[in-house]
């Protein structure tokens, strides 16, 4: 049997401290939450989570028009640069 931590047994579930999270949830919701706090930084480019988040539904969009679909295997080979968390959060 596990030990039951303070917060398991003294905080009731709710969707504030109990809500499922993937990197997509956590995408959209925090750009709902601080559209323009920023998301990514990297030299001289900064950008909002509502930019981040636009950026990544735009993609989506033009992967569907491609015929891209839920379950679709999609490959990208890029360094590690702003440019590569469109792909990773594209839905």
């Amino acid at each position: 049997m596990s030990p039951i931590s303070p917060f398991e047994e003294n905080l009731p579930k709710n969707q504030a401290n109990y809500s499922p999270l993937t990197p997509l949830s956590f995408l959209t919701r925090t750009a709902e939450v601080f559209p323009e706090r920023t998301a990514v930084i990297h030299g001289e480019i900064k950008r909002s989570w509502r930019e981040t988040l636009k950026r990544c539904t735009r993609l989506a969009s033009a992967l569907k028009k491609k015929g891209v679909v839920q379950g679709t295997t999609v490959s990208v080979m890029a360094p590690n640069v702003p440019e590569l968390l469109r792909p990773i959060s594209a839905f």
